[in-house]
């Protein structure tokens, strides 16, 4: 249970840096960690006129790979679900949307983390089309 505890503020800690790249590189944020029943999505954010889902992995070591290995193709595919009924729900499905990846390593030594940004970086995946 206290691994859990730690991950949750690990990611958290991550979530609020990518907030702060994502502002500095011009996005627009819109909402943080979007959750519904079938899921959570970290950020949704405006890249000019494009709506980016953004998932956040962030890990504290490579020891088992970089963090945006974790982005498997499960994830993708609720991510894509996730995506499809947020544009729905706000009448947003004529605007593109694509989904990033921001990819964190924040060694325990330090201050400020290692981040890696991949723009659309996987298509929509399964049964919903998005335009990218």
């Amino acid at each position: 249970m206290a691994g859990n505890w730690f991950g949750r503020l690990l990611g958290d800690r991550g979530e609020r840096a990518a907030v702060r790249y994502l502002k500095r590189q011009g996005y627009q944020i819109l909402t943080r960690q979007y959750r519904t029943e079938a899921g959570e999505i970290d950020i949704i954010a405006l890249d000019q006129e494009t709506v980016v889902f953004v998932e956040v992995k962030t890990r504290k070591s490579a020891a088992k790979g970089q963090p945006f290995e974790a982005v498997t193709e499960q994830k993708q595919k609720q991510l894509t679900r996730l995506a499809a009924a947020f544009l729905k729900k706000h009448h947003l499905l004529k605007h593109s949307a694509r989904f990033d990846v921001i990819s964190i390593l924040w060694l325990i030594e330090q201050k400020q983390p290692e981040i890696q940004h991949f723009q659309n970086a996987f298509p929509p995946t399964g049964d919903f089309q998005l335009f990218n």
